[in-house]
Order: C-alpha cells, then sequence, then structure tokens
C-alpha cells in the first residue's frame, strides 16, 4: 500500500468507529474520506458500498444479537428501499443538483437531535415496543432508499433521526434497524453499480480488513460502553460530517 492509501485507511477506521456507534457503516464519511484526499470520483461510490458492507455486516450481526433488531419494524423500509437504491444507485446527476439541500437538511437535522439529546432516556422509556405503520413506512423506505443509490450512501443518516423525532423506538434499537437497513440498501446499491460495471481499487481487501476492526469497536461502544445521550451526540457528530461532505464536496 501507498502512504496515501495507508493514510485513508486509518481515516476509513475512524469513520467506521463513529459511525458504527450509532448504526451506521460510514459510507458517507468513506466519501468525504476519498474526496479529501483527491481518490478517483469514479471508484468512490462502489469503494464507499464496498466498506459499509462490511461494516453493516458487522453491526447488524451485533445488533441483532444484543435484541436491538426487530425485523417487523426493518420490514417496511426495506421493501421499498431496495428496489429504489438498485435502480437509483445507476442514475448519475450532477452534484448541485441534490448536495447543497440534503446537506442543509442534514445540518437542521443534527440541530434537532442535539437539543433532543437532553430528554433521550425518557423518550426511550416511552418509544419502547412500538411498531412502524405499513404506509408511511413504506414511502419513507422508498425516498431513503432513492437517495442512498444517487448519492452512495447506505441510507442512515436519513434514516436514524427520522426514527428517533417520529418516536417509532428508542435509540439502540434505532441503531439497529438503520444498521440491518443500511446493509440491504447497500447490497442493492452495489449491485446496481456493479451493473454499470464500477471497478474497485486494489487497496480494498487491505481497507476491509482495517475498517472490520473499527466496526468492532464502534458497535461496542454503542451497544455497551456509551450512555444513550452519548449516542445521540455521536449521532449529532455523524450528520454533521455527512453535510459537511455535501456541502463542501
Amino acid at each position: 500500500m501507498t502512504d496515501t492509501e495507508l493514510l485513508l485507511g486509518a481515516l476509513f477506521v475512524v469513520v467506521a468507529v463513529l459511525y458504527s456507534s450509532v448504526g451506521h457503516a460510514g459510507a458517507s464519511g468513506y466519501i468525504a474520506a476519498m474526496a479529501l484526499l483527491g481518490f478517483a470520483p469514479e471508484q468512490m461510490r462502489p469503494t464507499a458500498l464496498a466498506l459499509n458492507l462490511l461494516v453493516g455486516g458487522i453491526g447488524l450481526y451485533r445488533f441483532w444479537r444484543a435484541g436491538h433488531v426487530r425485523w417487523r419494524n426493518v420490514l417496511p423500509f426495506v421493501l421499498a428501499s431496495a428496489p429504489a437504491a438498485f435502480f437509483a444507485a445507476q442514475v448519475t446527476l450532477p452534484r448541485d443538483a441534490y448536495a447543497t439541500l440534503l446537506g442543509l437538511i442534514l445540518l437542521v437535522t443534527a440541530a434537532g437531535v442535539l437539543r433532543g439529546a437532553s430528554r433521550a432516556d425518557a423518550d426511550d422509556l416511552g418509544d419502547a415496543g412500538k411498531r412502524v405503520p405499513w404506509v408511511p413506512g413504506l414511502l419513507v423506505g422508498a425516498t431513503i432508499g432513492a437517495l442512498s443509490g444517487l448519492t452512495g450512501t447506505g441510507g442512515a443518516i436519513f434514516l436514524t433521526p427520522l426514527l428517533l423525532f417520529a418516536h417509532w423506538m428508542p435509540t439502540r434499537e434505532a441503531s439497529g434497524t438503520s444498521v440491518a437497513f443500511v446493509w440491504i440498501n447497500s447490497l442493492m446499491a452495489m449491485a446496481g453499480l456493479m451493473q454499470a460495471q464500477a471497478v474497485l481499487p486494489d487497496a480494498l481487501p487491505e481497507w476491509l480488513a482495517m475498517v472490520a476492526v473499527g466496526a468492532l469497536i464502534g458497535t461496542q461502544l454503542g451497544l455497551k460502553w456509551l450512555p444513550v445521550r452519548a449516542l445521540r451526540h455521536a449521532l449529532v457528530l455523524v450528520l454533521l460530517v455527512a453535510a459537511g461532505k455535501l456541502l463542501l464536496g
């Protein structure tokens, strides 16, 4: 590996730790790191999604084993998002067509999550055991799936705060639902990119090994070590990274 590839791998590990702690897989962070170091644009989306699949897979397994993934609540989002992500991943839009708007939305979302962090424990008690309504869940899933495919992200940066704002589930279950969603979404988006003959970088195997370590650390933080309020603060940081990536390029 070159020095640049090693530095990029180190940034990927930091992203994997932070994002996996809140049930995300890190695609927006990986893309931001690649853009910062001048990575080939045509390889950004497939590389980010490949890393997403591994980090998301580790997160899904660990959150499921801990009892924070209820498949009944995952299903409405996935049924609509998977086909939307598959087809949207094959579409190339000018960056300005979506980046500024989505970046501003994420900034507002981060402010909302930060404001609600102080009452996170009380909210979680009231939100435990709820079911996601089918029709809103399908609409949300289709919208986020399309955004996921277009931007090369797994979609969790949009889903997790929405789950919290809608009071559909408590914080750790929102993380578990998001990581299940993001893994399936990333799989479909990657399939769509492979249809378009995407090319993956030679350093990908080494990067996968590095982010796997990051995912193990991050999921341990999310499941065991961080209190709920700290998890919401971590989510704010993730949203700010994603917003910065979209707004600054």
